[in-house]
């Protein structure tokens, strides 16, 4: 698959999560502690958010590739009757290496899943993402992650 491809997917993705009825609050921050989408901070509004932060990824058997990475995500098909519903999601980021082959480099990465709200603002997520970058294989790793949300 190629990056254009790979982005033209992650933006048909985003514009058809706009279109999803909605049942998600108006706000929310996210303080996310593990890999998905990064360590770091996510905003959202309604059903699409932008989240920024330090990812970390293991493309080869004990060997850590470490990214700064920012991005947008759409949220679409809540399921559950909970006030702030488990949702399905998908993005597109950006990615810079700060170590390893990626050191210094650009990378796409685009990731789907699934987020499961399990107790007021604690969180589980379970996804992939596909990297690609210019001279590398895209790589497709899973991307789990543990989050607590605050909404407003």
């Amino acid at each position: 698959m190629t990056f254009n491809q790979l982005a033209t997917m992650a933006l048909l993705f985003l514009c058809s999560s706009a279109f999803s009825q909605s049942r998600f609050s108006k706000n929310e921050i996210s303080v996310n502690g593990f890999r998905n989408p990064s360590i770091g901070l996510e905003y959202r509004n309604k059903n699409v958010s932008i989240h920024g932060g330090y990812y970390i990824t293991a493309l080869e058997s004990g060997i850590t590739t470490k990214f700064i990475k920012v991005g947008l995500t759409g949220w679409f098909l809540p399921v559950g009757k909970k006030e702030n519903p488990s949702s399905f999601y998908a993005g597109a980021s950006y990615l810079r290496g700060i170590n390893l082959d990626y050191n210094k480099e650009n990378a796409l990465g685009v990731e789907a899943g699934f987020r499961w709200m399990v107790w007021k603002g604690i969180n589980l997520r379970l996804g992939a993402i596909a990297l690609v970058s210019k001279g590398h294989e895209t790589r497709i790793n899973p991307t789990p992650g543990i989050s607590y949300s605050f909404f407003f």
